[in-house]
């Protein structure tokens, strides 16, 4: 049978539509093929396999060596919980304020949706976020991945105090909230007027359950725990309530025999995103990128040393830098081949500057517990190009 040229060439077009010629893949085209249909649900582009880190049944990171900008997507924002995810409908949901005010109050869902919105970017850390007992081949969100930065939406708790009539004499709340565990925490009153909020929303939806949908108290800046989700109760005291996440759980002893306990505020701290492990690179011209976060306000500056500390030069914060929330740092370092040790300081705008290990444990002690630990770390480019993360002992 003959084969005219108008053969060969349907044929071959055939092959390239379908994608393969003699059993060999060859990319489609996408000019010469009708693309996708719209969709009732957007997603990724298939080679993005960006996911979590799943660190145990009750917790996973986020990638953040995997992101960009400051902004955590809703399903890689890291989790953490005390008792499983709670399925809880809106049907079903109902937050009570009652103790020392006028008027005990229940709030539906809806209920608090009437209420004048407000909607910030802010950062969310749990108070254990650091891999103590990292290796080498440890990357950025297996070492400090239990943070996240969200806009998160919902109604300002001090408007729903105000409705209840907070009486003279109050100065804590507790909240609880509606999951296996019924985490409970203590607020101090001042913090519940400022700026507390009884979030419903996250980056223009609704919470995912793992953040506690429908609804959760947050706490701006403090540790993750006190920003109980699935909050159901909130009760006004003139005294805080000595849970025990609060006492056997969320207490850092220090190295003068002394106990810290409500300690909410996260303090100043930074993370390098790249390079670093898995990353290898090349001679030349590389940035140096991560992000720095304080919940004290802003991040007035970053530091980043290519010699182990030796040296420090100032990074670029990219903006807008923005109070309580993660800030994205970069460095432009031209890398001669030799091995070498990168690292980043944060400084806050009160003037705290993020402590080598060395002074963290100077002042906490060699048997101080894994919360609220913020020390300088780094990574180790080796002369082949490949990074590690650098080991330090906690002794």
């Amino acid at each position: 049978m003959s084969i005219t040229r108008r053969d060969m060439l349907t044929g071959v077009a055939g092959a390239v539509a379908l994608g393969t010629t003699a059993g060999a893949q060859v990319p489609t085209d996408p000019t010469k093929v009708r693309g996708a249909a719209s969709r009732a649900l957007g997603q990724r582009a298939a080679p993005e396999k960006v996911q979590r880190i799943v660190r145990s049944g009750a917790a996973s990171s986020t990638p953040h060596q995997d992101l960009m900008g400051i902004i955590t997507p809703s399903d890689l924002h890291f989790e953490r919980h005390h008792g499983g995810v709670p399925v809880v409908t809106p049907e079903q949901y109902s937050l009570l304020i009652h103790g020392m005010v006028e008027r005990p109050l229940v709030f539906t869902l809806a209920d608090l949706k009437r209420f004048p919105s407000h909607s910030q970017i802010y950062f969310l850390e749990c108070s254990g976020n650091l891999g103590r007992t990292a290796g080498p081949e440890t990357t950025p969100g297996q070492l400090a991945g239990l943070t996240s930065t969200s806009e998160w939406t919902g109604v300002r708790l001090a408007t729903l105090l105000r409705e209840a009539g907070v009486t003279p004499g109050a100065k804590w709340l507790l909240a609880e909230g509606m999951d296996a565990a019924v985490l409970t925490r203590s607020v101090p009153i001042e913090k519940a007027l400022d700026d507390a909020l009884v979030a419903y929303g996250q980056n223009g939806e609704a919470l995912r359950p793992e953040q506690g949908y429908p609804a959760r108290l947050f706490l701006p800046g403090w540790e993750g725990n006190a920003s109980v989700k699935w909050l159901r109760r909130l009760e006004v005291s003139d005294q805080p309530f000595m849970t025990r996440e609060e006492t056997s759980k969320y207490t850092e002893p220090f190295a003068n025999g002394t106990s810290r306990m409500f300690s909410f505020r996260m303090d100043a701290r930074s993370l390098i995103t790249a390079p670093a492990f898995p990353l290898t690179i090349q001679r030349g011209w590389n940035e140096i990128r991560g992000l720095a976060w304080t919940g004290a306000g802003t991040i007035r500056r970053v530091d980043v040393s290519t010699d182990g500390g030796r040296t420090w030069h100032a990074a670029d914060l990219q903006q807008p830098v923005l109070s309580l929330a993660h800030t994205r740092f970069r460095y432009q370092w031209q890398w001669n081949g030799e091995e070498a040790v990168i690292m980043s300081r944060a400084v806050d705008e009160t003037g705290y500057v993020q402590p080598t290990r060395a002074e963290l444990l100077k002042m906490r002690g060699p048997g101080t517990t894994g919360y609220h630990l913020n020390p300088i770390t780094g990574w180790v480019v080796r002369p082949d190009g490949t990074v590690v993360y650098r080991e330090e002992a906690w002794a």
